[in-house]
Protein backbone atom coordinates (compact mmCIF):
# COMPACT_ATOMS: atom_id res chain seq x y z
CA UNK A 1 0.00 0.00 0.00
CA UNK A 2 3.34 2.27 -0.10
CA UNK A 3 3.15 3.33 -3.06
CA UNK A 4 2.83 7.23 -3.49
CA UNK A 5 5.39 7.62 -6.27
CA UNK A 6 2.86 6.94 -9.09
CA UNK A 7 2.47 8.53 -12.95
CA UNK A 8 -0.82 8.71 -12.30
CA UNK A 9 -2.11 10.59 -8.80
CA UNK A 10 -5.66 10.22 -9.66
CA UNK A 11 -5.81 6.20 -9.39
CA UNK A 12 -3.01 6.47 -6.07
CA UNK A 13 -6.07 8.49 -4.54
CA UNK A 14 -8.70 5.62 -5.62
CA UNK A 15 -6.25 2.86 -4.48
CA UNK A 16 -6.10 4.31 -1.22
CA UNK A 17 -9.32 4.95 -0.92
CA UNK A 18 -10.57 1.65 -2.22
CA UNK A 19 -8.40 0.35 0.80
CA UNK A 20 -10.27 1.51 3.43
CA UNK A 21 -13.57 0.70 5.23
CA UNK A 22 -16.05 3.68 5.11
CA UNK A 23 -18.06 4.97 7.80
CA UNK A 24 -20.29 7.33 8.54
CA UNK A 25 -21.42 9.53 11.71
CA UNK A 26 -23.92 11.74 12.85
CA UNK A 27 -23.08 15.60 12.68
CA UNK A 28 -25.96 17.51 13.83
CA UNK A 29 -28.84 16.24 11.22
CA UNK A 30 -26.14 15.55 8.31
CA UNK A 31 -23.13 13.05 8.64
CA UNK A 32 -19.52 13.11 9.30
CA UNK A 33 -17.58 10.40 6.86
CA UNK A 34 -14.77 8.64 8.28
CA UNK A 35 -12.06 6.14 6.58
CA UNK A 36 -10.24 2.88 8.54
CA UNK A 37 -7.38 1.47 7.01
CA UNK A 38 -7.33 -2.09 8.87
CA UNK A 39 -4.86 -4.46 8.02
CA UNK A 40 -5.11 -6.62 10.68
CA UNK A 41 -8.27 -7.91 11.60
CA UNK A 42 -9.21 -5.44 14.65
CA UNK A 43 -6.43 -6.41 16.95
CA UNK A 44 -3.92 -3.31 16.25
CA UNK A 45 -3.81 -0.02 17.84
CA UNK A 46 -5.87 2.99 16.69
CA UNK A 47 -4.66 6.28 15.69
CA UNK A 48 -6.65 9.02 14.53
CA UNK A 49 -5.57 11.26 11.87
CA UNK A 50 -6.88 14.86 12.10
CA UNK A 51 -6.54 16.85 8.39
CA UNK A 52 -5.42 20.51 8.06
CA UNK A 53 -8.17 23.43 7.54
CA UNK A 54 -9.69 23.35 3.76
CA UNK A 55 -8.64 19.68 3.76
CA UNK A 56 -9.59 16.29 4.13
CA UNK A 57 -8.49 13.09 4.28
CA UNK A 58 -6.40 13.43 1.60
CA UNK A 59 -3.42 15.51 3.57
CA UNK A 60 -2.47 12.60 5.05
CA UNK A 61 -1.71 10.52 1.63
CA UNK A 62 1.69 9.81 1.84
CA UNK A 63 1.39 8.72 5.80
CA UNK A 64 -1.53 6.60 5.73
CA UNK A 65 0.04 3.79 4.21
CA UNK A 66 3.06 3.62 6.55
CA UNK A 67 1.21 4.21 9.67
CA UNK A 68 -1.22 1.13 8.46
CA UNK A 69 1.64 -1.28 8.33
CA UNK A 70 1.38 -1.24 12.10
CA UNK A 71 -1.97 0.73 13.65
CA UNK A 72 -5.51 0.53 12.62
CA UNK A 73 -5.73 3.94 10.64
CA UNK A 74 -9.14 5.84 11.04
CA UNK A 75 -9.65 9.29 9.53
CA UNK A 76 -12.16 11.86 9.13
CA UNK A 77 -13.03 14.32 6.56
CA UNK A 78 -13.54 17.14 9.92
CA UNK A 79 -16.94 18.74 10.08
CA UNK A 80 -17.64 21.56 7.78
CA UNK A 81 -14.80 20.02 5.31
CA UNK A 82 -14.28 17.24 2.62
CA UNK A 83 -17.06 14.90 2.11
CA UNK A 84 -18.71 15.75 5.96
CA UNK A 85 -21.52 18.32 6.64
CA UNK A 86 -21.62 21.53 8.68
CA UNK A 87 -21.68 20.80 11.89
CA UNK A 88 -24.41 22.96 13.98
CA UNK A 89 -22.10 25.26 15.99
CA UNK A 90 -19.16 25.64 13.33
CA UNK A 91 -17.94 28.86 15.82
CA UNK A 92 -16.61 26.57 18.31
CA UNK A 93 -13.72 24.19 18.44
CA UNK A 94 -15.35 22.40 21.42
CA UNK A 95 -18.55 22.01 19.60
CA UNK A 96 -17.01 20.24 17.16
CA UNK A 97 -14.60 18.62 18.55
CA UNK A 98 -17.37 16.77 20.87
CA UNK A 99 -18.70 15.51 17.26
CA UNK A 100 -15.49 13.89 16.45
CA UNK A 101 -15.27 12.34 19.90
CA UNK A 102 -18.15 11.04 19.74
CA UNK A 103 -17.44 9.09 16.05
CA UNK A 104 -14.17 8.05 17.37
CA UNK A 105 -16.61 5.99 20.25
CA UNK A 106 -18.86 5.06 17.51
CA UNK A 107 -16.90 3.77 15.35
CA UNK A 108 -13.64 1.69 17.79
CA UNK A 109 -16.18 1.52 20.65
CA UNK A 110 -15.74 3.55 24.42
CA UNK A 111 -13.35 1.07 25.76
CA UNK A 112 -10.75 1.25 23.20
CA UNK A 113 -7.53 3.38 23.51
CA UNK A 114 -6.11 5.28 20.69
CA UNK A 115 -3.83 7.94 19.74
CA UNK A 116 -4.46 11.28 18.14
CA UNK A 117 -2.33 13.27 15.60
CA UNK A 118 -3.55 16.71 13.91
CA UNK A 119 -2.35 18.98 11.04
CA UNK A 120 -2.76 22.71 11.40
CA UNK A 121 -6.22 22.86 12.59
CA UNK A 122 -6.52 19.51 13.13
CA UNK A 123 -3.94 19.52 15.87
CA UNK A 124 -6.83 22.14 17.74
CA UNK A 125 -9.13 19.16 16.98
CA UNK A 126 -6.18 16.64 18.09
CA UNK A 127 -6.24 18.56 21.62
CA UNK A 128 -9.86 18.97 22.07
CA UNK A 129 -10.56 15.02 21.68
CA UNK A 130 -7.72 14.34 23.70
CA UNK A 131 -8.91 16.96 26.90
CA UNK A 132 -12.30 15.28 26.15
CA UNK A 133 -11.54 11.79 26.56
CA UNK A 134 -8.76 11.76 28.84
CA UNK A 135 -7.00 8.32 30.11
CA UNK A 136 -8.17 6.94 26.88
CA UNK A 137 -5.41 8.82 25.05
CA UNK A 138 -2.27 7.30 24.41
CA UNK A 139 -0.66 10.22 23.01
CA UNK A 140 -1.89 13.69 21.04
CA UNK A 141 0.13 15.00 18.64
CA UNK A 142 0.11 18.11 17.06
CA UNK A 143 1.88 18.79 13.58
CA UNK A 144 1.95 22.56 12.40
CA UNK A 145 -0.66 23.96 14.29
CA UNK A 146 -1.11 27.46 15.18
CA UNK A 147 -2.63 29.18 18.45
CA UNK A 148 -0.08 27.78 20.68
CA UNK A 149 2.20 31.36 20.86
CA UNK A 150 2.36 34.27 19.26
CA UNK A 151 0.90 34.71 15.54
CA UNK A 152 3.19 34.57 12.87
CA UNK A 153 3.40 36.24 9.87
CA UNK A 154 -0.53 36.61 7.18
CA UNK A 155 -0.15 34.32 4.08
CA UNK A 156 -2.17 36.05 1.25
CA UNK A 157 -3.62 33.43 -0.88
CA UNK A 158 -4.93 33.91 -4.41
CA UNK A 159 -8.49 33.47 -5.38
CA UNK A 160 -8.76 30.25 -7.05
CA UNK A 161 -12.96 29.24 -7.31
CA UNK A 162 -13.43 31.28 -10.35
CA UNK A 163 -10.19 30.07 -12.36
CA UNK A 164 -10.48 27.24 -15.20
CA UNK A 165 -7.90 25.51 -16.46
CA UNK A 166 -3.83 25.65 -16.58
CA UNK A 167 -4.59 29.33 -14.84
CA UNK A 168 -6.39 27.67 -12.20
CA UNK A 169 -3.36 24.78 -11.97
CA UNK A 170 -0.80 27.44 -12.09
CA UNK A 171 -2.49 29.38 -9.15
CA UNK A 172 -3.12 26.60 -6.84
CA UNK A 173 0.62 25.56 -7.58
CA UNK A 174 1.64 29.55 -6.10
CA UNK A 175 -1.02 29.13 -3.05
CA UNK A 176 0.46 25.41 -2.38
CA UNK A 177 4.00 27.32 -2.90
CA UNK A 178 3.29 30.37 -0.80
CA UNK A 179 1.52 28.63 2.41
CA UNK A 180 2.29 24.63 2.52
CA UNK A 181 5.53 23.39 0.70
CA UNK A 182 8.09 25.30 0.83
CA UNK A 183 10.21 23.76 -2.03
CA UNK A 184 8.15 24.73 -4.83
CA UNK A 185 9.68 21.76 -6.51
CA UNK A 186 7.78 19.00 -4.30
CA UNK A 187 4.39 20.43 -5.83
CA UNK A 188 4.32 17.70 -7.72
CA UNK A 189 0.61 16.48 -9.24
CA UNK A 190 -0.47 14.50 -6.87
CA UNK A 191 -0.65 17.80 -4.30
CA UNK A 192 -2.15 19.81 -6.84
CA UNK A 193 -4.84 17.22 -6.95
CA UNK A 194 -5.59 17.25 -3.24
CA UNK A 195 -5.63 20.90 -2.74
CA UNK A 196 -8.02 21.94 -6.17
CA UNK A 197 -10.28 18.53 -4.78
CA UNK A 198 -9.91 19.85 -1.06
CA UNK A 199 -10.60 23.91 -1.75
CA UNK A 200 -13.69 23.20 -3.75
CA UNK A 201 -15.14 21.51 -0.66
CA UNK A 202 -13.95 24.08 1.92
CA UNK A 203 -17.29 25.59 3.96
CA UNK A 204 -15.77 25.70 7.96
CA UNK A 205 -14.02 29.08 8.69
CA UNK A 206 -10.86 26.96 10.65
CA UNK A 207 -8.49 29.93 10.79
CA UNK A 208 -10.90 31.68 13.93
CA UNK A 209 -11.36 28.43 15.25
CA UNK A 210 -7.52 27.81 15.53
CA UNK A 211 -6.80 31.22 16.77
CA UNK A 212 -9.79 30.44 19.53
CA UNK A 213 -7.69 29.49 22.45
CA UNK A 214 -9.29 26.05 22.59
CA UNK A 215 -5.67 24.45 21.70
CA UNK A 216 -4.40 26.06 25.30
CA UNK A 217 -7.34 25.61 27.33
CA UNK A 218 -7.36 21.70 25.41
CA UNK A 219 -3.53 21.12 26.15
CA UNK A 220 -3.49 22.56 29.88
CA UNK A 221 -6.71 19.31 30.61
CA UNK A 222 -4.60 16.92 28.87
CA UNK A 223 -3.89 13.66 30.69
CA UNK A 224 -2.32 12.25 27.44
CA UNK A 225 1.73 13.08 26.77
CA UNK A 226 2.32 15.72 23.79
CA UNK A 227 4.26 15.62 21.12
CA UNK A 228 4.92 18.33 18.47
CA UNK A 229 6.43 18.38 15.05
CA UNK A 230 7.51 21.90 13.21
CA UNK A 231 8.30 22.27 9.45
CA UNK A 232 11.25 24.83 9.90
CA UNK A 233 9.85 27.18 7.37
CA UNK A 234 6.36 26.31 7.87
CA UNK A 235 4.69 29.57 6.54
CA UNK A 236 1.77 30.67 8.83
CA UNK A 237 4.22 30.33 11.77
CA UNK A 238 7.04 32.22 10.69
CA UNK A 239 8.65 34.25 11.82
CA UNK A 240 8.00 33.28 14.89
CA UNK A 241 7.75 29.62 14.79
CA UNK A 242 10.64 29.64 17.73
CA UNK A 243 8.71 31.31 20.08
CA UNK A 244 5.60 29.28 19.61
CA UNK A 245 8.05 26.20 20.01
CA UNK A 246 9.19 28.03 22.96
CA UNK A 247 5.56 28.70 24.56
CA UNK A 248 4.73 25.34 23.84
CA UNK A 249 7.47 23.91 25.91
CA UNK A 250 7.15 26.37 28.45
CA UNK A 251 3.34 25.31 29.15
CA UNK A 252 4.10 21.82 28.86
CA UNK A 253 7.85 20.67 29.37
CA UNK A 254 7.53 17.19 28.98
CA UNK A 255 6.02 17.68 24.87
CA UNK A 256 8.63 16.37 22.66
CA UNK A 257 8.55 18.85 20.03
CA UNK A 258 10.97 18.14 17.09
CA UNK A 259 11.43 20.72 14.22
CA UNK A 260 12.03 19.29 10.28
CA UNK A 261 14.69 21.21 8.51
CA UNK A 262 13.87 23.01 4.93
CA UNK A 263 10.28 22.09 5.02
CA UNK A 264 7.06 23.76 5.35
CA UNK A 265 3.72 23.82 6.52
CA UNK A 266 2.41 20.68 4.95
CA UNK A 267 5.00 18.36 6.40
CA UNK A 268 3.94 15.15 5.74
CA UNK A 269 3.88 15.56 2.23
CA UNK A 270 6.79 17.55 1.96
CA UNK A 271 9.04 15.57 4.30
CA UNK A 272 6.86 12.28 4.27
CA UNK A 273 9.60 10.24 5.02
CA UNK A 274 11.02 12.57 8.05
CA UNK A 275 7.95 13.04 9.44
CA UNK A 276 6.43 9.19 9.11
CA UNK A 277 9.98 8.46 11.40
CA UNK A 278 9.06 10.52 13.95
CA UNK A 279 5.51 9.58 14.21
CA UNK A 280 6.40 5.56 14.64
CA UNK A 281 9.07 6.80 16.99
CA UNK A 282 6.62 9.13 19.40
CA UNK A 283 3.66 6.81 19.07
CA UNK A 284 5.93 3.72 19.98
CA UNK A 285 6.46 4.95 23.73
CA UNK A 286 2.73 4.62 24.81
CA UNK A 287 1.65 1.44 22.56
CA UNK A 288 -0.17 -0.90 24.49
Amino acid sequence: MNDHVTQDPQALLDRLDAAATRYETPCGTGRMVWRLWDTSGGTAPVVVLFHGGAGSWRHWVRTIPVLAEQYRVLVPDLPGLGESDFPPDGDNADAVAAIVADGIDAIIGIETRYDVVGFSFGGTMAACVGALRGKRLRSVTIVGSSGVGPLGSAVELLKVRHLEGEERRETHRENLNRLMIADRNKIDELALLIQDWNTVRSRLRTPSLSRSGAILRAIDRLQAPLNGIWGELDAPANPQAPKRVAALRERCPSADIRIVPGSGHWVAYEAPETVNAMLLEMLARTRD
